[in-house]
């Protein structure tokens, strides 16, 4: 009897095992329901799927601009606390614009960089030389030594339309050849960050996703043209959240030449300090127009000056402060018109020193039309034109 009852706790425990494992298998085993065939039957496609039209200029446009499209990458040596050299490298887009080997970029993805490499789209790469920078419009020119190069076929920003469609291509965190697909969100006047940051009239905004290492690449049309140099987002994240921005490629061209044959910008001026008019004032002052510039001196040897432009001659208050009245109105330049500084900025930098503009200006209630040569802003660089 001392026997039994271990016995039947031995029997007990072996059934409680027996049963525990069996539901532990059948619950990985399959189902009973479940097959397996010798071949798995599934339903293919009869063939490739044609591409819609909008798909074919997608392709068609990679195809036809990537050839164009850079990668940069640059090297340089900083040194820590100790004095150590510390290797640093950056790295940007950027594009052909002519068989000699120049490529148009940011001057932010050059900017300290000891040594400047280029890849290809054919993986191939090469050593570049800095040609010229201009920080205030962040725009550089490099040259490469290469064969058989495909310059980009560069476009026109102006007449650009909120809702157009844009392509971005470039090299986002290093993924060489990269295609991002948008609209023009916006034209509007952006300023990088940090204090001493670019400013860029009419810069084109984007929702086409741009990261870092999209900088300097091309913003295209439809029809694979450069309207536009990708440069900044903006993010709390530092990666793209539908809101970027490009230089227009107008802006770009206009500075190019001089880039290309001097290393720099000749920034234009035209010598006169103004006054913006609204239709009040200009009611006030009985003016020509009720808008424009009013030009309160015409600097002595100036462009304005040589041309003819008058200042003012009789002193009056606005406010407190002291101006003259009686000069010239400018209401256009080259028949844009001029309201503000703003849009006089925007005129200057579609021209370089040495430009001859037509200034239109009323005198008293008479307009005249007057050629003026532009001059050389002689400034330290970064310095807007005025």
């Amino acid at each position: 009897m001392k026997f039994i009852r271990p016995i039947l706790i031995g029997l007990f425990l072996a059934a409680a095992f027996f049963i525990y494992t069996s539901r532990r298998e059948g619950a990985s085993n399959p189902a009973e329901w479940i097959t397996r065939p010798a071949k798995v039957d599934i339903t293919e496609a009869a063939g490739p799927v044609e591409l819609d039209s909008e798909e074919q200029n997608n392709v068609s446009l990679y195809t036809r601009v990537l050839p164009s499209v850079v990668n940069i990458t640059t090297r340089s040596v900083s040194f820590d606390f100790f004095y150590g050299p510390v290797p640093q490298g950056g790295a940007g887009s950027g594009f052909i614009i002519d068989k000699e080997g120049h490529v148009l970029t940011n001057a932010h993805v050059i900017q300290g960089a000891q040594q400047i490499y280029v890849t290809l789209a054919n993986q191939k790469q090469y050593k570049a030389e800095v040609v010229g920078s201009d920080r205030s419009h962040d725009l550089a020119v490099i040259q490469i030594k290469a064969p058989e190069l495909k310059p980009a076929v560069l476009g026109t920003s102006e007449g650009l339309k909120v809702g157009q469609k844009v392509y971005a291509i470039g090299n986002p965190f290093g993924l060489a050849g990269t295609m991002t697909r948008g609209i023009i969100s916006s034209i509007r006047a952006v300023s990088e960050p940090g204090q001493g940051g670019a400013t860029f009239d009419e810069a084109i905004q984007t929702d086409a996703a741009i990261n870092p290492g999209n900088s300097g690449g091309p913003l295209l049309n439809s029809r694979g043209e450069v309207i536009g140099i990708n440069t900044m987002i903006l993010s709390n994240v530092g990666q793209s959240a539908g809101i970027g921005f490009a230089i227009p490629i107008n802006t770009a061209k206009a500075v190019l030449n001089d880039l290309v044959t001097l290393g720099r910008v000749r920034r234009p001026q035209l010598g006169v300090r103004t006054l913006p008019i609204g239709p009040e004032l200009a009611a006030q002052l009985d003016l020509g127009e009720d808008y424009g510039l009013l030009v309160l001196e015409a600097v002595p040897g100036s462009a304005a000056a040589r041309a003819g432009i008058r200042g003012g001659r009789e002193r009056a208050y606005l406010g407190n402060v002291p101006i003259t009245i009686g000069g010239d109105l400018i209401v256009a330049i080259d028949g844009k018109p001029i309201e503000d500084q703003t849009s006089m900025s925007r005129a200057m930098n579609r021209h370089r020193a040495g430009d001859t503009v037509t200034v239109t200006v009323y005198r008293g209630k008479r307009k005249l039309d007057l050629k003026v040569t532009l001059d050389e802003v002689r400034s330290t660089e970064g310095r807007r034109a005025t």
